[in-house]
């Protein structure tokens, strides 16, 4: 039954939106004046060049990492207890928690009741939904076991966003110090130490060697400050910009690798991201080419990347998968040997999922070590730096002193 978008005023003079079912437009909005409304709008989801589901959605995206992770869940909780996938998705959509979400599952449940299959609909939305998604989505329907596919799935998302949130709250502490830090430290370059400049500018004496140093950078930061910080955005905004050049990107990316704490880091993210939605894809049936595929478009870092499209062309030409990442060297030799193990045994999908909880555990294990070790030693500095400033505006102080004597 076709699916139509309305909008109406209810009895208090509140507009209402939503998502209704009729075989026509003229029965749609029959319905609305049976429920007490008063249709302004209605337009049909399906069966435009500018539905619901084919319109770009502004103002961002309808499903966020989270959001996204909960849809699963519930769309996998309904089609595993045998609820059919349009009675499914039409629950979803009734209990979206906003338009963009709920016009989205309309749009899908709406091409669903026209014949499409989920994962075709889904392909509609590529903001929404990547290329590895709607490939397991696909993969379950054509297996027949869409519920486990979207219970899989659903654990993958959550992983990933857990891994996630540990590394950017690893993170954040020793940003937000590293923050607080230079503001403090500018404020008192710049408007405290020039006062020690004000008191004693009629003195005789020499001052001492700290203090003249610091009035040195504070008429440097003075006069130079705003220069130097637009030169830094310009710099930055470059260096973005370099980025976008493929080449540059991936020489960039290979030498982040080797950089000794975050390179480590990188390589850990990178390759259980990879492992786990390799065994996500090679799990639910994918073939292991399009697998390896759809995985290698994942991984953030071109380098590793064109790694992995290499292995991708070995495997193609007949190499085993194992043989093939471990001839590349940026992937940890773990993945590698758990490749062979699943290769060995048939258990494939098992064993790379275990590599990929491995390589995870590792990596937050990594994170908050590093991020242990930066806490102290920013506070540290700081107070260290602190500590000059407040030498170079003492200093006088106590010479005078001692002069006065």
């Amino acid at each position: 039954m076709p699916a139509y978008s309305f909008e109406a005023l209810q009895a208090d003079g509140q507009t209402r939106k939503g998502v209704i079912e009729a075989d026509t437009a003229r029965l749609a909005r029959a319905q609305l004046r049976g429920q007490a409304l008063v249709p302004l709008a209605v337009e049909p989801v399906t069966g435009r060049a500018d539905s619901l589901l084919t319109r770009p959605i502004v103002g961002g995206r309808a499903f966020g990492g989270t959001r996204l992770a909960i849809f699963t869940r519930q769309l996998a909780g309904l089609v595993g207890s045998g609820l059919p996938l349009e009675r499914a998705l039409s629950a979803l959509a009734d209990e979206a928690e906003d338009d963009k979400q709920r016009n989205l599952i309309a749009g899908l449940r709406a091409e669903v009741n026209a014949g499409a299959p989920l994962a075709r609909a889904m392909a509609q939305q590529p903001r929404e939904f990547s290329p590895v998604y709607t490939a397991v989505i696909a993969a379950g329907e054509q297996g027949g076991h869409l519920g486990a596919v979207l219970e899989r799935l659903a654990d993958d998302l959550e992983e990933r966003q857990a891994l996630k949130s540990k590394l950017i709250g690893a993170a954040l502490y020793p940003a937000i110090v590293t923050l607080v830090a230079i503001v403090i430290v500018v404020f008192l370059v710049s408007y405290v130490v020039p006062q020690v400049a004000t008191v004693f500018a009629g003195t005789q004496h020499a001052l001492p060697t700290l203090t003249v140093a610091m009035l040195a950078i504070s008429a440097f930061v003075r006069n130079w400050g705003w220069w130097l910080l637009g030169t830094i955005v310009l710099i930055a905004a470059g260096a973005r910009w370099a980025l976008t050049i493929g080449t540059f990107r991936q020489k960039f990316d290979a030498a982040w690798l080797r950089l000794p704490l975050v390179g480590r880091l990188a390589r850990g993210y990178n390759a259980a991201r990879f492992g786990a939605t390799l065994a996500m894809l090679a799990g639910a049936g994918v073939p292991i080419l399009r697998a390896l595929q759809a995985a290698s478009e994942t991984l953030n870092n071109t380098a590793m990347r064109a790694d992995a499209e290499d292995a991708l062309v070995m495997v193609r030409e007949g190499a085993p998968l194992a043989a093939a990442l471990a001839q590349k060297k940026r992937f940890p030799g773990l993945l590698a040997m758990f490749a062979r193990l699943g290769e060995q045994t048939g258990q494939l999908p098992l064993m790379l999922q275990r590599a990929a909880v491995q390589l995870s555990t590792e990596v937050q294990r990594r994170a908050m070590q590093l991020a242990t070790i930066l806490e102290p030693l920013l506070i540290v500095v700081m107070g260290v730096v602190v500590m000059l400033i407040v030498l170079a505006v003492m200093l006088p102080i106590i010479q005078l002193n001692q002069w006065v004597k």
